[in-house]
């Protein structure tokens, strides 16, 4: 239990009632809320906490932070109100667990493409130099070793300050987090305290909540635009927009680049299926890792440990011992010389990059069959250009669902096969069933071909009309191989 006004730090508010009352917890769901409990109410995109106020305080809530007052307040319960409750409760929240992200080194990763593998890479990187770290991210969560359920990129800002006050009491030394533009944009991260900021890459995506491409860039930008001056950034030149997301910034800018002079330049020497010879300012090293992306996402990795103090030998060193993310360009190989490589591009940008990553290092005269598919309920101007993207790197092209979520799964096909040209059709396929679609790829391809299945990467289930059934595209794959009793390797 806190006590109100201990928590109330910083923070732009009117308070109607007592302060020097006690609060047991923070709480948005207001099906959570219990006696004691702050409540805040927040205006969302599908519904307004404003309108579950007269619920939570007969289950007891003694505290209301919100944007307008509620009518018949009764007596015992005290209201916060302030302009903005999305940036209040991220400094409450903060104010609440002790202001943990000041105790420990904290990475923001943003942008459209490579956070997951950036932060993820970061925090086995540190483990390996033996820190503690935290890990917040799309696959999973961390507390040094323990692992949390994730069910958001950013979590909101009671549970990512919560997270983070784990991770101060298990001793973590660094916390390396995903930082999505909805989460920017919605202030779940007002209140902590970074140390550093890395920005990967700008593209199409998630224009179903900002609208517009400027919109999205401006919630990017609004992470550097955050940072003091004791904190670094960490940019990719070679996206056009790495020096436009550091033009406010007041913290000290580093770059990267595989193209241009950087404070960390890479080459790409060879590049195989097994790995990546790699040069990082002057200094050669082989990776695990495959494709032009692992080689921006690792001179990232190489940056952001460098600037937190650690020796660029010893970095490089860890480097060349780690191993691919969950679901970020992993691959199963048949005793046949079949290869299926499983992928979470789910954006224009990362489906091109990885396919042209194929097509750089596959030999001889196999061919390259892409499976693609795009999410239900989500920026539908992407699907077309997914499914040009496809047809055009590759040489049989089978589009499927991917979580169709609460759209007809051939509604979204439809609008996929808007993007395959005339010429294209003789080459694709529309598998409504993703089972099936995997199925057919497996059965369609010969020795020296490579399957592409695209777009779920780490994830477990598939979502239909709101229910989520178990669905692992790399099990899937892996068990035809073997039910054909082609063995894998």
């Amino acid at each position: 239990m806190k006590k109100l006004q201990t928590i109330l730090t910083n923070i732009d508010y009117k308070l109607i009632g007592p302060a020097d009352i006690g609060v047991n917890n923070l709480v948005l769901d207001s099906r959570q809320v219990g006696k004691g409990d702050l409540f805040a109410a927040q205006k969302g995109t599908a519904s307004d906490g404003h309108d579950y106020i007269p619920q939570v305080i007969e289950k007891g809530a003694s505290c209301i932070l919100c944007e307008i007052v509620p009518e018949n307040i009764p007596e015992g319960v005290t209201i916060i109100q302030t302009p903005d409750s999305h940036k209040a409760l991220g400094q409450l929240a903060s104010n609440f667990y002790d202001n943990p992200s000041s105790k420990f080194k904290l990475v923001g990763v943003t942008g459209t493409n490579g956070k997951t593998s950036i932060a993820t890479l970061l925090h086995r990187l540190f483990q390996k130099q033996g820190y503690k770290a935290g890990l917040l991210s799309t696959v999973r969560n961390l507390i040094a070793d323990r692992e949390e359920p994730s069910t958001h990129t950013t979590p909101d800002s009671i549970n990512l300050n919560r997270l983070m006050a784990e991770m101060v009491k298990e001793g973590c030394d660094y916390v390396f987090m995903e930082v999505s533009s909805h989460a920017i944009d919605q202030k779940r991260i007002t209140g902590l305290e970074f140390d550093g900021a890395i920005f990967t890459n700008i593209t199409h995506d998630h224009l179903d909540y900002h609208k517009t491409f400027d919109s999205y860039i401006k919630a990017k930008k609004g992470l550097f635009d955050s940072l003091s001056e004791n904190a670094f950034s960490l940019v990719n030149l070679d996206d056009k927009r790495g020096l436009v997301m550091v033009q406010n910034t007041k913290s000290s800018v580093k770059t990267f680049s595989l193209l241009k002079p950087a404070d960390y330049k890479g080459k790409i020497l060879e590049s195989h299926f097994d790995g990546t010879l790699l040069d990082i300012n002057g200094t050669e090293l082989w990776v695990k890792l495959i494709g032009k992306f692992n080689a921006s996402n690792l001179l990232a990795v190489c940056g952001a440990a460098t600037e937190l103090g650690q020796k660029f030998d010893e970095v490089l060193q860890q480097l060349s011992c780690l191993e691919t993310v969950d679901g970020r360009f992993e691959y199963v190989r048949s005793n046949t010389g079949v290869t299926a490589v499983v992928d979470y591009a789910h954006t224009p940008d990362a489906l091109k990059n990885v396919i042209d990553t194929i097509n750089g290092i596959r030999e001889g005269s196999g061919q390259l069959i892409t499976l693609v598919g795009a999410g239900g309920n989500r920026d539908k101007t992407k699907r077309p250009e997914m499914a040009n993207i496809a047809a055009a790197g590759s040489d049989k092209v089978i589009l499927t669902s991917d979580n169709p979520r609460f759209e007809e799964p051939q509604d979204i096909l439809n609008d996929m096969m808007k993007g395959i040209e005339p010429h294209q059709n003789i080459k694709t396929l529309s598998i409504v069933d993703r089972k099936e679609a995997i199925r057919t790829a497996c059965m369609l391809a010969k020795p020296g071909d490579i399957i592409l299945i695209a777009g779920k990467g780490h994830e477990t289930y598939q979502e239909v009309k709101g229910v989520r059934t178990h669905f692992n595209d790399k099990e899937i794959v892996s068990e035809f191989f073997m039910l054909n009793q082609i063995n894998i390797q």
